[in-house]
C-alpha cells in the first residue's frame, strides 16, 4: 500500500501537480448570468460571448483587469507612419491541435470577420479601417489603413485569432459544435449546450503558463435566485452579477468572499429613429397611429431623459450598486467630459417639452428590454415605465430573454429599447463610433446604432478623432463629440453598473472593469 501511494505521488510530481491536488480540487464550476449565444468568436459582439471566447481563442493584444493593453499573440506593435502599423507575433505558439500559429492565421481572421453570415452585431467595426495586410514573415505583419487610425491596437484587442486550417470552410455551426473551435487560448473547447453550459478543459503546455484548473464548467443561470442557490449549495464555486438583494447576506457569511468594481458598462436607451413614421409600439393614447416619429424631435428625447429619476434607480432599484450616468463611460475614462452631468429629474420640465413638441397629452409606448442580461434589467424597465406615466405617457413594459431581444432589436422591431454597452477599449471614442455614428456597415460605423440616430456634425468629429495621433487633441475631439451627442439626447444614459462576484472562501477572483468573468482570474485561495 505504501509503495502504491508513493507511485501515485510520483505520478503527480511528473504531471507537475501538487500532491494535495486531487482531480476534484482541480475542477471548478462558475455560474453565469447571461447565455452564450455562440462559440464562433466573430459571430456576435456581445460581452458574455467575448468573455467566454478569451478562454479558447486569443487576440493579438490583450487587456488586463483595468483594460490596459498588454501583449497577447503579438509581442509588440508600433506605428511606422500615420497609415502603417507593424506587429511582431509571438513565436512557438500552437493551436490546440498542435499546428503552429503564424501570420497566415492573422490574415485569414481579418478576412473572415466582416463576412460572417447573419451576425446580429458584427466585429467588422474593428477591422474596417484596415485596407491592406502584408505578411513580412511568419511572425511579422504590417497593417495599412486608409486614414490615420490611432485605435488600431485597441480595435485588434477585440478580434480573436482563429486557425486558418480549421476555419477556411467552417461555418458558425462548426464553431458551436467544437469542430472549428481550435484556438491558442489556455483552455480547450469540450462542450457547448446553448442556454445550459459551456465546458472547457485545460490546454496543457499553454504558452502563457498552465492554469490551476483541469476542467471548468460555466453554467448558465439567468435566474438570480438560481444563481445564488447554486453557490450556497456548492454546485458552483463562483457566481457573477450577485443580486443586489443578496450582497449583504454574502458579506456577513465567512464561508464566502465578495469582490466588486465600478464597470465600464452603461445602461442606456436607444430611441428608434429609422423612419419619419411612428416606430413600432409607439401610438396615440387611443391606439391610433401618430402623424410622425416623436423620437425624431430632440425635445421629446430630452423630455424622456428628464423624466427618469436616476438617483432613485441607483439607490433603490440597484440598491446603491450603480452610479447615475451622464455619458457613455464614467468620467475617469479617456475621452469623457467633466462638463456632462446626469440629467436632472424634472417631470414638470419634461411635460413642458412634450407640449412644445406637439404632445401636450403625451402618447403611448412600450418599453422593451431584457430580463436576463443586465443587473435588475426587468426592474429598471418597470421603474422607467412608472416615471413616464407621471408625465402623461401611457407606458407598457415587455421584457424577454436576451437571445430573443437582441435579434429583434437589431432588426428595429422596437421603438423604445433598454440596452447596455461595455466599452472594451476603455475610451469613449470607440463607444461613440459604435453606438451613435451614422450607420454605415461598409465603413464599420454605427454598427450597434440600433436607433439609427444620425448627426453629420457628430460623424465629422468622430472621424477626426479616430485619425488624430496626438492624444490630447484626440481626447478634446472626443469630449466635444460626447457633449454634442449628449446635449442632443442622441441616446439616454441611465447608470453605470457596479459589478460584484461571490466565491467560496477557498477561492479568490480578480475583478475587472470590463465585467468579464474569466477562469484565468479565479485562483485557489492561499
Amino acid at each position: 500500500m505504501l509503495r502504491t501511494l508513493r507511485l501515485a505521488l510520483a505520478a503527480l510530481a511528473i504531471l507537475g501537480l501538487p500532491a494535495a491536488a486531487t482531480a476534484k480540487e482541480r475542477e471548478v464550476s462558475i455560474g453565469l448570468q447571461a447565455a452564450i449565444t455562440s462559440m464562433d468568436p466573430h459571430y456576435h459582439n456581445l460581452s458574455p460571448n467575448n468573455s467566454m471566447m478569451l478562454h479558447v481563442f486569443e487576440p493579438l493584444i490583450k487587456r488586463d483587469d483595468n483594460q490596459k493593453l498588454i501583449p497577447g499573440l503579438a509581442t509588440s506593435w508600433k506605428a511606422i507612419d500615420d497609415l502603417t502599423w507593424e506587429f511582431k507575433l509571438r513565436k512557438n505558439v500552437r493551436f490546440h491541435d498542435g499546428s503552429p500559429f503564424t501570420a497566415d492565421d492573422v490574415v485569414f481572421t481579418l478576412g473572415r470577420v466582416p463576412n460572417v453570415p447573419n451576425s446580429p452585431s458584427s466585429f467588422a467595426t474593428f477591422t474596417k479601417p484596415i485596407v491592406d495586410v502584408k505578411v513580412v514573415d511568419a511572425h511579422t505583419v504590417v497593417f495599412k489603413t486608409a486614414n490615420p487610425h490611432v485605435l488600431l491596437p485597441s480595435d485588434l484587442a477585440s478580434v480573436m485569432i482563429v486557425s486558418k486550417l480549421h476555419g477556411e470552410k467552417a461555418a458558425t455551426t462548426d464553431y458551436n459544435s467544437g469542430k472549428a473551435a481550435i484556438g491558442t487560448g489556455p483552455y480547450k473547447f469540450a462542450e457547448y449546450v446553448p442556454n445550459q453550459r459551456v465546458t472547457l478543459m485545460a490546454n496543457y503546455g499553454y504558452w502563457g503558463g498552465e492554469e490551476p484548473w483541469d476542467k471548468v464548467t460555466f453554467k448558465i443561470l439567468t435566474n438570480p435566485a438560481a444563481r445564488v442557490a447554486a453557490l450556497l449549495s456548492g454546485d458552483v464555486q463562483m457566481i457573477e452579477t450577485v443580486p443586489t438583494a443578496d450582497i449583504g447576506k454574502f458579506a456577513k457569511d465567512p464561508k464566502y468572499s465578495l469582490v466588486d468594481k465600478v464597470s465600464n458598462r452603461v445602461i442606456y436607451v436607444h430611441l428608434n429613429q429609422r423612419t419619419d413614421t411612428p416606430p413600432p409600439f409607439v401610438t396615440g393614447k387611443d391606439g391610433k397611429p401618430l402623424q410622425g416619429n416623436p423620437f425624431k424631435d430632440a425635445r421629446v428625447r430630452k423630455a424622456l431623459s428628464m423624466a427618469i429619476n436616476r438617483d432613485v434607480i441607483a439607490d433603490r432599484v440597484m440598491e446603491k450598486r450603480a452610479v447615475p450616468a451622464a455619458q457613455l463611460l464614467p468620467d475617469v475614462f479617456f475621452g469623457t467630459s467633466k462638463k456632462l452631468k446626469p440629467a436632472k429629474h424634472d417631470p414638470e420640465g419634461a411635460k413642458k417639452l412634450l407640449a412644445q413638441a406637439g404632445y401636450p397629452n403625451g402618447f403611448a409606448m412600450t418599453v422593451h428590454g431584457t430580463n436576463n442580461r443586465y443587473i435588475n434589467d426587468d426592474k429598471i424597465a418597470q421603474a422607467i415605465a412608472q416615471f413616464y406615466s407621471r408625465i402623461g405617457i401611457d407606458t407598457k413594459v415587455e421584457t424577454m430573454p436576451a437571445n430573443v431581444y437582441f435579434t429583434r432589436a437589431t432588426k428595429g422591431e422596437f421603438g423604445y429599447m433598454l440596452l447596455g454597452w461595455g466599452t472594451e477599449s476603455g475610451e469613449q471614442g470607440s463607444s461613440l463610433r459604435s453606438l451613435l455614428a451614422t450607420y454605415d456597415a461598409a465603413k464599420g460605423m454605427g454598427v450597434t446604432n440600433r436607433a439609427r440616430y444620425s448627426n453629420p456634425e457628430l460623424d465629422g468629429l468622430i472621424g477626426q478623432a479616430m485619425s488624430t495621433i496626438d492624444d490630447k487633441k484626440r481626447e478634446a475631439l472626443i469630449q466635444k463629440a460626447a457633449e454634442i451627442a449628449m446635449n442632443d439626447t442622441a441616446l439616454i444614459p441611465i447608470h453605470y453598473e457596479v459589478s460584484t462576484w461571490a466565491t467560496m472562501k477557498n477561492h479568490r477572483y480578480t475583478p475587472r472593469t470590463d465585467q468579464y468573468t474569466l477562469a484565468m482570474g479565479l485562483k485557489p485561495a492561499k
